[in-house]
């Protein structure tokens, strides 16, 4: 079985040279240092899943990651960065990144990381016969990551869409954090729990026109998609 592809980001020529030489254990590794160059090279070629850090010569990983989910709202993003805030992590992950590693970081758990997030998109492939749903004035093609209503039709990332398949699988029952999290995320952390918080956010912008659907906060346990 062929390795699976990553493009990888980072222009700290030492700890790239680290970084690669441990993930090259696992996965075929496409380093770039310069993001500009980086972003041409996905246009042109196949990935599986992209490690980005932020502060990069030319385009930043951000402006990376907005221009791969233009093209690609699938692909699983990660970023790696020296940049500790709240909102930077915030502004990641509505930008549709999968997750947010600060430096340094545990390569181990980065490889974990990498595994998780591609065996979560091997599923979803394979998975073309999964069943379609329809809730309210909604559509919903889970395989398709397609949302559709009389007004719009929108493409989910895969994690709002996966978020949503989960609700709509158990709708009016209530799923606790700490179950959504380890199925979506692998892992319950306070700053995953915070990635959760801001897609449940992204769901309830989309779906707020809808007079007979809601997703409910209940405190401390989770939320709840409510379906009249």
């Amino acid at each position: 079985m062929s390795k699976k592809r990553i493009l990888y980001v980072e222009d700290d020529e030492t700890l790239a040279f680290l970084t690669a030489d441990n993930l090259e254990q696992h996965f075929e590794v496409v380093h770039c240092g310069n993001g500009k160059e980086a972003f041409q090279l996905f246009c042109k070629e196949s990935f599986d899943l992209c490690v980005l850090d932020i502060m990069l010569p030319d385009m930043d990983g951000f402006e990376i990651a907005t221009e791969i989910r233009k093209r690609n709202q699938e692909i699983p993003i990660i970023f790696l960065s020296a940049k500790t805030m709240k909102e930077d992590r915030i502004k990641g992950l509505k930008l549709g990144a999968d997750d947010y590693l600060v430096k340094p970081y545990s390569i181990e758990e980065l490889i974990l990381k990498i595994e998780i997030f591609l065996n979560r998109s091997q599923k979803s492939s394979d998975n073309s016969t999964q069943k379609q749903y329809t809730f309210g004035s909604f559509y919903f093609e889970p395989e398709n990551y397609l949302l559709k209503s009389d007004k719009q039709n929108i493409t989910l990332t895969e994690r709002e869409a996966s978020l949503l398949k989960m609700f709509l699988d158990n709708p009016n029952s209530v799923l606790k954090r700490e179950k959504i999290l380890l199925e979506l995320w692998g892992s319950d952390d306070y700053f995953l729990g915070r990635s959760l918080d801001v897609f449940i956010s992204r769901l309830r912008k989309i779906i707020k026109e809808e007079t007979h659907v809601r997703i409910e906060n209940i405190p401390r346990v989770g939320f709840r998609l409510v379906v009249e």
